[in-house]
């Protein structure tokens, strides 16, 4: 598989929609994962991503203008002990609760499909990254319907064991803009990962469509003892 840019991934899609990028840092001491969410309506870009313990969930940024919450207010990141859950929709809480019941990733997002917002059928994407002792390994999901017929429901999981240096797997929602939204096909990307988290998450903001980028998070986890930085950009201010 060809290493992709990041940057030139973004650059030439004006709307790749939601979108989760999970990796290690190219000096090997960091997992790193990034997660943005852009929108066209004024409902999706009326929000902000905020702290809420060691994760984050989506705001209204105006709450007067908040007209439907139930597939853009959610908590994208959530931690549960040495794992870290990146996700599209609420159904970081599904993966959360039942990974805590001693479940699999996959069994949790077995109970899940994609999202009903017809005619689009958003895609549910998921990641996982387990950070323990100095090893690291992380997965990638997502949930779509077949070929846009909601009557199925197509599931692909796929695990990263000892990810190499300065190499990440990106996966977002959508192909392209368009009505309907085509649904993201393949794989998830091979991209670079390079720079601190502060250049990175520069690079990954600056790259996204002006007009319909809204959010970004990015993680650093040190590998070794499990601590991390984040940061957090929303285009309201």
């Amino acid at each position: 598989m060809k290493k992709l840019s990041l940057e030139t991934e973004l650059k030439e899609n004006s709307y790749p929609g939601r979108g989760i990028v999970i990796g290690k840092s190219k000096d090997g001491k960091h997992a790193v994962t990034a997660y943005f969410i852009m929108g066209r309506s004024e409902n999706s870009r009326n929000r902000i991503f905020v702290e809420d313990g060691e994760g984050i969930r989506t705001k209204a940024f105006d709450e007067s203008k908040l007209s439907d919450p139930s597939l853009i207010i959610y908590a994208p990141v959530r931690v549960l002990g040495n794992k870290t859950i990146v996700t599209n929709g609420d159904q970081t809480d599904t993966i959360y609760e039942l990974m805590d019941k001693q479940q699999t990733f996959e069994q949790a997002l077995r109970t899940r499909e994609f999202e009903p917002d017809a005619p689009n059928y958003t895609p549910r994407i998921s990641g996982i990254m387990h950070v323990e002792n100095g090893s690291y390994n992380y997965a990638l999901s997502i949930l779509k319907s077949d070929n846009g017929n909601p009557a199925s429901c197509s599931r692909y999981t796929y695990a990263y064991e000892k990810p190499l240096d300065g190499e990440g797997r990106f996966i977002h929602t959508y192909m392209e803009d368009g009505n309907p939204l085509p649904s993201f096909e393949g794989e998830p990307k091979l991209v670079e990962i390079d720079g601190n988290i502060d250049s990175f998450t520069d690079k990954v903001w600056n790259s996204l469509n002006e007009d319909n980028k809204v959010s970004l998070f990015v993680r650093y986890i040190n590998i070794e003892d499990g601590t991390y930085e984040t940061r957090i950009v929303n285009k309201n201010v």
